[in-house]
């Protein structure tokens, strides 16, 4: 339990104090208090200063009476008066304590009270002469002993680990609350009389020596603080707000689908296993609930949505948690057109019903998400094709392998011509922009690599100079079995070369048949499917596409699928017979899509990893420092 022996002894100190405490006649844990109002409430009422009615029944000599409960996060004793900060759903308000106002039993306790302790207070409202709200104690009472220290009050909770495994400390010391700076300008300091390091300067210092509080009062600083936690999960509960809100007002049902499933479908990904010991059995946690969604639209509920928890067994990144937040919605009679507007829509009115605007700022970029582009896939290719590659290619290129194969190998070998340091490791290039380098070699390699995948005998025609570029000692072996679809290799250039200029709302849509076992095919071209996903911010943020109702069709897709997964495939869909079944008895013309929560409260926060976004994300044990490095997994559904 104890991270040293300077804890162990703190909390032995406490554990004293709690003793003493008990013995003024306190309960050490009393089991509730009777608030009659809020912190919030207090500000909502009596901020800004200029509140008339306030300062009317001051002047008239009207106390008005409250009595709050909260976490001490500063405080002060010198002589018989005190001044401390109590803090409750993110907000603080300053209390004035007198010996002679709550007794000498009451203000005992309170010189025994330390940062992080909660105390019910009930007094009067006033101002003091620089204006700060605060409340006259007329009342104390002992609550709870915090048995730990609290971080160092100017820095929060700074290590941004310790933040992500200590969600709870995060949440109240990091509310943007407290200064930053180690010695707050122009703010009393009397040394002496705290417990804790770095507690030195409290609000109210000047004001302690005083008997009564018509004398002044130590200025108070408000420097940059550190970032508000607790506002991102409030936005985070108002995103979920708004989302039921959406789908209410149009008629979808929202409905809750198995987390255990007997067979991983719905995605392309590798799912979590578990044992049920009473079946004998074993099961998948869910790694998406389209089929079972799907199959109450063949059971007459034509609009359904699901606000779901997923589980996917790969990598963890600033994109991805194994464990994450989906909304799934599904709309009979209608296609990939109409999602795509219905899209446009939901993020607009989700924007300004939490944000109360459609800008945003995500990693240093203003976004504006009530301006949408649309770009096929095999035009977002085309029109981001990276410089210094060679000539972009045509729609053309894209018809075949063949002439797929013979353009992105013409590409690689301009490159080299063209750019022949890009055999030089990262570390040793000079005269160049080191940040352009590591891109083109990161594309050279993403490339590459397609390009294998697409043709694995193709490895004898390049030279050994390539592979050495590519920081591999000599060619590897030709791939054993046979090549990867030609949509695959599509989609996997499309990630190389496009995704990272997606920072503005962006639709891409027709995507290869071979990534979208699920989805239907275009009428005029078999090889692509109704499907589009939306980018904002340089990554995936959801999935959508016209559904598959063919069972015929569908039953040679899931076929496909199980020879992908003899080849190697580990995140292949499953056959699921029951899901053909339901097929059978007929989906209407279906849309359906796919968002990752997660994800959108990243971009309507600011926040730049997932981790902030969920208040207790897996962690790597704390034994094992060193990062896992993971691929970029999909996690935006379906």
């Amino acid at each position: 339990m104890y991270e040293s022996k300077f804890e162990e002894d703190l909390y032995q100190l406490r554990r004293d104090k709690l003793k003493q405490i008990a013995d003024l006649g306190q309960p050490s844990y009393p089991n509730s208090y009777a608030a009659t109002t809020t912190v919030p409430e207090i500000w909502a009422a009596y901020d800004p200063i200029t509140s008339e009615q306030f300062e009317a029944d001051i002047a008239a000599g009207k106390k008005i009476e409250v009595s709050i409960a909260g976490r001490i996060m500063a405080i002060r004793v010198q002589g018989k008066a005190g001044f401390a900060q109590l803090q409750q759903s993110g907000r603080r308000l300053q209390i004035y304590v007198r010996k002679d106002d709550v007794g000498e039993t009451a203000f005992a306790i309170y010189k025994l009270l330390d940062l992080g302790d909660h105390i019910g207070v009930r007094g009067h409202l006033f101002r003091t002469r620089t204006g700060e709200l605060t409340i006259h104690v007329a009342e104390l009472t002992f609550l709870t002993k915090a048995m730990l220290s609290l971080p160092d009050k100017y820095h929060g909770l700074e290590d941004t680990e310790l933040r992500y495994r200590q969600r709870y400390v995060d949440l109240f010391m990091n509310t943007g609350n407290a200064p930053k700076a180690a010695t707050a300008p122009g703010a009393t300091t009397i040394p002496g009389t705290n417990t804790e390091p770095g507690t030195t300067t409290e609000p109210g210092a000047a004001y302690l020596a005083a008997s009564s509080p018509d004398v002044g009062e130590a200025p108070q600083v408000q420097p940059e603080g550190p970032p508000n936690v607790r506002e991102v999960f409030v936005k985070r509960a108002a995103i979920l707000r708004a989302l039921r809100t959406f789908f209410d007002s149009r008629g979808y049902l929202e409905v809750e689908t198995p987390m255990m499933h007997s067979i991983a479908g719905g995605a392309a990904a590798r799912p979590f296993t578990t044992h049920h010991n009473t079946l004998d059995m074993d099961l998948f946690l869910r790694i998406a609930p389209e089929l079972y969604l799907k199959r109450l639209v063949v059971g007459g509920m034509d609009r359904v949505y699901e606000i779901n928890r997923n589980f996917r067994n790969e990598g963890v990144s600033t994109q991805h948690n194994p464990e994450f937040t989906m909304l799934e919605f599904y709309q009979a009679y209608a296609n990939y057109h109409d999602l795509m507007d219905l899209t446009e829509e939901l993020v607009k009115f989700v924007a300004v019903e939490v944000n109360g605007t459609t800008i945003c700022n995500f990693n240093g970029n203003e976004i504006d998400l009530g301006t949408w582009t649309k770009v096929s896939m095999r035009e977002a290719i085309v029109r981001w094709w990276p410089d210094g590659f060679g000539p972009a290619p045509s729609l053309d290129t894209f018809d075949s392998a063949a002439t797929l194969e013979e353009f992105l190998h013409g590409s690689l070998i301009y490159l080299q011509e063209h750019y022949p340091q890009i055999s030089t490791p990262t570390s040793e290039v000079t005269g160049v922009d080191v940040e352009e380098h590591r891109l083109r070699r990161s594309l050279m390699i993403l490339i590459s690599t397609q390009l294998i995948l697409l043709r694995g005998d193709l490895v004898s025609r390049f030279p050994k100079e390539f592979w050495q570029a590519l920081g591999l000692p000599s060619p590897p072996p030709p791939r054993p079995a046979s090549p990867q679809p030609l949509g695959k290799t599509i989609a996997g250039i499309f990630e190389a070369v496009a995704e990272r200029h997606l920072i503005q709302p962006t639709i891409i849509y027709d995507f290869p048949l071979a990534v979208s076992p699920l989805s239907k095919q275009k009428p005029d071209e078999p090889d692509w499917v109704e499907r589009f996903e939306f980018y904002i911010g340089g990554f995936e943020v959801g999935n959508a596409f016209s559904e598959l109702n063919d069972p015929d069709e569908q039953r040679r897709r899931f076929d496909a699928q199980m020879a992908e997964k003899e080849r190697g495939d580990d995140e292949a869909h499953g056959m699921d017979e029951d899901y053909v079944r339901a097929l059978g008895y007929g989906l209407p013309p279906t849309g359906g899509e796919g968002i990752g929560i997660d994800r959108l409260t990243m971009i309507l926060t600011g926040s730049r990893s997932i981790r902030d976004v969920i208040l207790f994300p897996l962690m790597r044990p704390q034994a094992k420092a060193q990062q896992a490095t993971a691929p970029e997994e999909d996690q935006t559904g379906k």
